[in-house]
């Protein structure tokens, strides 16, 4: 089988059609792929959804596991695969037509490892036209990873990426689970440890913006967490960034995945100021930033985020005592109660 696509599946059921239309639409034979559905304990008709697919689609497979969070269904996925390929969607996304097709011919006729296209963010349901040409015969070059993160503003999310699961299997790469930020993690992972990666200019995938979705959700403890998770994410960045070897040729990978560092810090210090958070746990979570060398930002500002907002932020958080007083200066009944 040339290639496994997997969902994890959590509580979707106003957009899960739209996923699995899409990935129907892509001018491959069924025999070519499969369509792994991880229910990670979904509580409404998502999975119900899928079954009315399932009865036309001898590709779709359909996998029940306990929640225990996205990072824990694609690791499920990634586990019962088949496919010489993977590629991993999320449940409220989906694909122009006819863009997969050329995407796994060119991962197979260049013998990649990874192959990375463009994905759109979007409102709408129904873009389901390529802006750029599925027919057309691109030329890529090969290149190691290292170089990729170097030469392209490379992105954390693991939608934009197509990977061989021979060598996913081959370097042990998993989805950390029960955190946020596994995608970033998994993807910078996956990209230093690759020695063939590829870059196809085909307009393919479209994230839809969700209101109310895991990310954007206030809620004080899922805040908290995702506070926490940043957090832990730049430590795990440390110790990336540790492992590259350090030459001239990968200078400017490791610049690059210092400022990706650093934005995990730079987001984490802007939820903060809108958490419930203790003052003492602030000055706590700074400090372990400091003693990681992922704050002060001193490698946040440049080709990836830039701009008067972020420039005039990163100089008031990294005086302490400004942000502190920010601090409390955004809630200062809740933050003198503490």
């Amino acid at each position: 089988m040339r290639l496994s696509i997997i969902i994890p599946v959590y509580n979707v059921e106003q957009y899960i059609s739209g996923c699995i239309q899409s990935l129907l639409n892509q001018g491959l034979s069924a025999t070519d792929y499969e369509i792994i559905v991880v229910n990670d304990g979904s509580e409404d008709n998502s999975i119900q959804v899928v079954k009315q697919f399932q009865l036309k689609n001898t590709n779709i497979f359909v996998y029940n596991k306990e929640n225990g969070g996205v990072g824990s269904a694609r690791n499920f996925g990634l586990n019962v695969a088949k496919g010489a390929y993977v590629y991993f969607i999320d449940p409220d996304d989906y694909l122009a037509n006819n863009t997969l097709k050329p995407i796994l011919d060119c991962a197979e006729t260049n013998d990649l490892q990874v192959l990375t296209f463009i994905s759109k963010g979007t409102e709408k349901i129904d873009l389901y036209e390529s802006a750029t040409g599925v027919n057309v015969d691109y030329n890529i070059s090969k290149i190691k990873g290292t170089k990729y993160i170097a030469c392209n503003g490379y992105k954390n999310e693991v939608w934009w990426y197509l990977a061989k699961k021979e060598f996913l299997n081959t370097i042990g790469l998993k989805f950390i689970e029960g955190r946020w930020m596994e995608d970033a993690i998994f993807t910078a992972n996956l990209l230093i440890r690759a020695e063939k990666v590829g870059y196809l200019p085909i307009d393919a995938h479209r994230h839809v913006k969700v209101v109310g979705s895991a990310m954007t959700s206030k809620e004080p403890s899922h805040y908290l967490k995702v506070i926490y998770d940043n957090a832990n994410a730049a430590l795990l960045f440390k110790l990336l960034i540790d492992g590259i070897k350090k030459n001239k040729e990968n200078e400017a990978c490791i610049e690059r995945l210092k400022a990706r560092q650093q934005s995990f810090v730079f987001f984490l210090m802007i939820r903060i100021l809108k958490s419930t958070i203790k003052l003492k746990e602030v000055k706590k979570i700074i400090t372990s930033m400091q003693e990681i060398r992922a704050y002060p930002l001193n490698s946040f500002l440049g080709k990836d985020y830039n701009g008067f907002i972020y420039t005039l932020l990163v100089k008031l958080f990294n005086i302490k005592s400004i942000y502190y007083v920010l601090f409390i200066a955004f809630n200062p009944i809740l933050r003198l109660k503490k």
